[in-house]
């Protein structure tokens, strides 16, 4: 299984691919967690200590590698380098275990504008589709309301990406814009989780608000999720309910990817 989680900015994107992998990790699953999300703070919602956390590094930041692995170092003009770097080695060299679970981080990639590709953006485009291609690991990113990090050649290997959707306007006119950009990436299935829902008022506005979007199920506001991020704790433990639901998630989806293969 291969997911990418999306949507707005603060809608529960890394806690939903935090319930996801620790749902699959408790059926006895290897899962590699990718956090391609600027805002990266996917090792808190796992529950791995901040200061075991602080030192993984990204990997768009790890200047040495790249550099050997490209032939450019990081930040130098009109250098020639390699597209398709060897990158095999990485997930199992300098990622975070915890569990059945191993973390990397993507880091954000600066690039000079135009689409231009940059040493490190080859790095991770081609550990990206190394991931999702050869490895057998569940993986799932979490990722920002962009693609930056996946083209048209990677992006046909994730099975799915899962928009995370909050009742309100905003969070659906980001749905919007993730479905047509997965799908112009050649992307088959973009479906729905509703998320902080507070009633079945909420249910109905994310699925009348977005009729032709299909919704897998919802998460619902959980005083627990909140006292998790504020304490810094694993999603998965700290909000049981919370993970029933994701796993009913998790059954939809198969069912659906399952249905679509035959």
């Amino acid at each position: 299984m291969k997911l990418a989680v999306t949507g707005k900015g603060g809608v529960g994107k890394t806690t939903l691919s935090s319930l996801l992998a620790g749902v699959y990790a408790a059926e006895g699953k290897h899962v590699i967690a990718i956090d391609a999300n600027p805002d990266a703070n996917f090792a808190m919602a796992l529950g791995i200590p901040a200061e075991k956390a602080a030192a993984l590094v990204p990997v768009a930041e790890m200047k040495d590698l790249i550099e050997e692995r490209t032939g450019a170092r990081p930040g130098q003009s009109g250098s020639y380098f390699k597209i398709n770097p060897v990158v095999d080695d990485i997930p199992d060299r300098f990622s975070l275990s915890q569990g059945n679970i191993k973390l990397l981080v993507m880091g954000t990639v600066k690039e000079g504008g135009g689409g231009c590709l940059c040493p490190e953006s080859a790095v991770i485009r081609s550990l990206l589709a190394h991931l999702l291609v050869r490895r057998s690991e569940v993986v799932i990113m979490d990722m920002d309301a962009g693609v930056e990090h996946l083209g048209r050649g990677t992006a046909q290997f994730v099975d799915a990406f899962l928009v995370v959707v909050e009742p309100g306007q905003r969070s659906v006119g980001t749905a919007r814009a993730v479905q047509a950009l997965a799908k112009g990436l050649g992307v088959r299935h973009v479906l729905v989780v509703g998320s902080k829902v507070r009633g079945e008022s909420d249910r109905q506005f994310i699925r009348g608000s977005l009729p032709d979007m299909e919704v897998l199920g919802f998460i619902d506001y959980h005083p627990e999720l909140a006292y998790a991020d504020r304490e810094g704790v694993g999603a998965y433990e700290a909000a049981p309910h919370a993970a029933e639901q994701v796993q009913q998630i998790k059954e939809r989806l198969e069912a659906i990817l399952a249905a679509g293969k035959k």
